[in-house]
């Protein structure tokens, strides 16, 4: 039963579910397009990422003190994941777009250079996840939901 008295962990995990479930009204604000299986899609504003581990860090630097070693992990960890979040996660979705592209001018260029009676099989695969990674800006503001919800949580614990 101590996992439900678990601070930090309840700060991260509220922070995923709000940062998941904000980005629907987010998205829908900016495109007026309804689309609520943002919730369950990487990438986009709030980065549902940096809310979870900022979370978790503010809950720790709550609980333990901002001079503990474990404090000091969970820093360091949320800084890397934050870093990878608009780095590496975010080239590879660039790179999604641009192979998803090539598929498709490949594609169109076989269709008009003869028929191909087994071209639907080939259009049928699914292409690359292209919203991979952040924007630093949507990291910013997912750290920032992340520290602004373990505040809120921490007084119900």
């Amino acid at each position: 039963m101590e996992l439900f008295l678990n601070f930090p962990l309840w700060a991260a995990l509220l922070g995923i579910t709000f940062a998941q479930l904000v980005k629907i009204p987010i998205h829908y604000i900016a495109t007026k397009e309804f689309k609520p299986g943002l919730a369950f899609s990487t990438g986009g504003m709030p980065s549902s990422h940096s809310a979870a581990v900022t979370a978790v860090t503010t809950g720790i630097g709550i609980e333990h003190g901002l001079s503990s070693g474990i404090f000091a992990v969970s820093c360091v960890f949320s800084i890397i994941i934050m870093f990878d979040a608009t780095g590496v996660r975010r080239q590879a979705g660039e790179q999604a777009v641009v192979l998803n592209m090539l598929v498709k001018d490949f594609n169109y260029f076989i269709e008009e250079a003869k028929v191909w009676s087994k071209k639907k099989e080939y259009e049928k695969r699914a292409e690359l996840k292209e919203l991979l990674g952040h924007q630093p800006i949507e990291v910013f503001f997912g750290g920032l939901t992340g520290i602004i919800l373990a505040f809120l949580l921490y007084p119900l614990f």
